[in-house]
């Protein structure tokens, strides 16, 4: 299988994003940004699957991550209504602390990755043409019973946030 140049400028490209992004999300003062800059970074982990012909976990990655997930987060700060955003996003004295627990778990991440036989885990067949398919056939068939169950739990999930929001919207209006 040969690799183009343009998909190894590709994923260069992708890869500078994705970290770039990424650590801005952890040092952008304002919350906002950060979700923003996130938003960027998911984008980015969708262009990765492209390249890797997986299209559907491509436009899971957009619509879900960059899509929802980032919504989600900017309604939930919303909500909160802070009067000053810029003092959302706070610095601490535990940074070097954080650096050292992450300096850890990506040694141990290259560590067992340098261990595993990775030429053992490649599929030997060839991917299928049409993913997307394939995967609804087993959603919908094979693996119906958890699909349902995760809906039911995301369900209960929004209507209890609602609740829990309209609780404190309540106990504020009472307040006054």
């Amino acid at each position: 299988m040969e690799t183009s140049i343009y998909s190894v400028i590709a994923f260069y490209g992708l890869a500078i994003t994705i970290l770039g992004n990424a650590t801005l999300v952890i040092f952008a003062r304002n919350i906002v940004h950060s979700v923003l800059f996130l938003a960027v970074t998911f984008i980015a982990m969708g262009g990765l699957f492209l390249l890797l012909d997986a299209d559907f976990l491509a436009a899971v990655q957009v619509l879900v991550y960059a899509g929802a997930v980032c919504i989600m987060v900017v309604f939930g700060i919303m909500l909160i209504q802070r009067a000053d955003m810029k003092a959302t996003n706070l610095f601490n004295r535990q940074t070097f602390a954080g650096a050292g627990l992450v300096a850890l778990v990506v040694a141990m991440c290259a560590v067992f990755a340098g261990r595993t036989a990775w030429t053992d885990l490649v599929a030997a067949g060839e991917v299928p043409a049409n993913t997307v398919q394939a995967i609804g056939e087993l959603l919908l068939s094979k693996y119906v019973i958890p699909f349902e169950v995760a809906a039911l739990l995301l369900l209960v999930a929004l209507i209890g946030a609602i609740v829990i929001a309209r609780d404190e919207e309540v106990k504020a209006n009472v307040g006054d």
